[in-house]
């Protein structure tokens, strides 16, 4: 399937119709020309240097004040102070679907950052009548530094040190507890997560990789709309571009292409992309290749970053059509997950993924009804568990948290003693 085009001024050429053939940077392009609005840092230096905080903090101010339907939030602040924020597009807060964009966890991997600037400006300033109308369907909530101590040093943790991107369960960083609040306060459909790695040629080198939600606990039908996203979308959009794709940690022979082994991408729940799964939305991750891939990118870095951030504005253009084509079959599946599991019927699972079923010993075949906490157990992650949307039950200094909600297979990955990264062994109830 080809995905329409739905932004087209990205980091090249101006907003033009969203059915004309598609205008983002190639490592070829020289910089944007006639692009209406604020420049980014990386834009005016022709990816001769990443934007800075600073710029950022200035480019965010005026595509706020130069656009109506366009907020600019605090979400939280960082151990040195900076700032996390929101960006809301969209012309009402009642739209059929919402899509949230988080950029750059890992701070030494730029090149989503920028796509994700570029982008907030593009689907702000078009005028076209699509791009008019998908701003009127769709809510788009974009995150664009959520590791703003770790890109101001160029390091993958934040100022602690710490991975963000595994700190979805346990909460423990500024940068994950703000991000936890977003997602449940505005429910997203759609996590799009934007990251780069390093290529080992020749069994782990295309220019894009993507992947899905592999947690076995995730809805059938979220989990199907995700490998929709990546299949049918997101890789044909950055394929129609000259860009390879593929599934992000598996290794394939160069020759046959059949897969070798597996690297990463397993079913952790405190991982972001498993994480937006057991939170009911349809969650991918991008990673973008760092590596030079020409003589000539090696030569020149700038070359080399234009690609890298061309290569996610590409594949961007698959999220935007996936957005709006899908709108109904998005909302039909979400809204189903959450739902879900209030029927409280199933196993959960501690382990496995979508590609690796879970052992016998790392199923839940029978859930209890709920989990006690005493006093010290709830005063230890009262606050995580509200973070994540789990409904909680005070019962005198305690409290009893049950397995039917919404949040069903989330409540025994953070309160199991058999789940690996539970937040505290609270005693399972069955006298429901």
């Amino acid at each position: 399937m080809r995905p329409r085009t739905l932004v087209l001024a990205a980091a090249a050429l101006l907003a033009a119709p969203l059915l004309a053939a598609p205008a983002h940077a190639t490592s070829a392009h020289a910089a944007p020309l006639g692009v209406d609005g604020p420049r980014t840092g990386f834009e005016t230096s022709n990816g001769a240097r990443w934007t800075s905080q600073p710029e950022e903090q200035k480019f965010l101010a005026e595509v706020d004040r130069a656009h109506g339907d366009v907020t600019v939030d605090r979400i939280g602040t960082t151990r040195q102070n900076r700032p996390l924020q929101l960006v809301r597009i969209g012309e009402n807060r009642s739209t059929a679907n919402t899509v949230l964009l988080i950029c750059s966890q890992h701070g030494d991997e730029p090149s989503g950052r920028e796509a994700c600037l570029s982008t907030t400006r593009d689907l702000a300033a078009a005028d076209d009548a699509r791009t008019r109308a998908l701003r009127r369907d769709t809510t788009f909530l974009i995150v664009p530094t959520a590791n703003p101590d770790g890109r101001a040093a160029d390091t993958r943790g934040n100022s602690d040190g710490v991975d963000i991107n595994r700190d979805h369960i346990a909460l423990k960083t500024a940068e994950g507890r703000a991000l936890a609040t977003v997602i449940r306060d505005e429910q997203p459909d759609v996590i799009y997560d934007l990251h780069e790695y390093g290529a080992t040629p020749p069994y782990y080198d295309k220019d894009l990789f993507d992947l899905w939600p592999r947690n076995p606990n995730v809805a059938a039908g979220v989990h199907s709309e995700a490998k929709t996203l990546s299949g049918d979308y997101v890789r044909p959009a950055a394929e129609a571009h000259g860009h390879s794709t593929g599934t992000y940690g598996i290794w394939t022979d160069p020759v046959t292409g059949e897969p070798i082994k597996q690297t990463a991408g397993d079913g952790q729940e405190r991982i972001l992309r498993n994480a937006s799964g057991l939170k009911h939305a349809v969650g991918l991750l991008i990673e973008s290749r760092v590596d030079a891939l020409t003589e000539q990118e090696k030569a020149d870095e700038a070359f080399n970053n234009r690609r890298r951030v061309s290569s996610q504005l590409h594949a961007l253009d698959g999220l935007l059509a996936y957005a709006d084509e899908r709108a109904g079959r998005i909302g039909a599946a979400t809204a189903a997950s959450r739902t879900a599991g209030l029927a409280d019927q199933g196993p959960v699972y501690t382990g496995g993924a979508d590609n690796d079923p879970a052992e016998p010993s790392e199923t839940i075949a029978d859930p209890p009804c709920g989990y006690t906490l005493d006093a010290a157990q709830y005063a230890e992650v009262g606050d995580e568990l509200a973070l994540h949307g789990v409904r909680a039950e005070r019962r005198g200094s305690g409290a009893f948290v049950p397995v039917r909600q919404s949040m069903r297979a989330l409540v025994p990955l953070l309160l199991d003693a058999r789940a690996p990264y539970h937040l505290i062994a609270a005693r399972p109830f069955e006298g429901c």
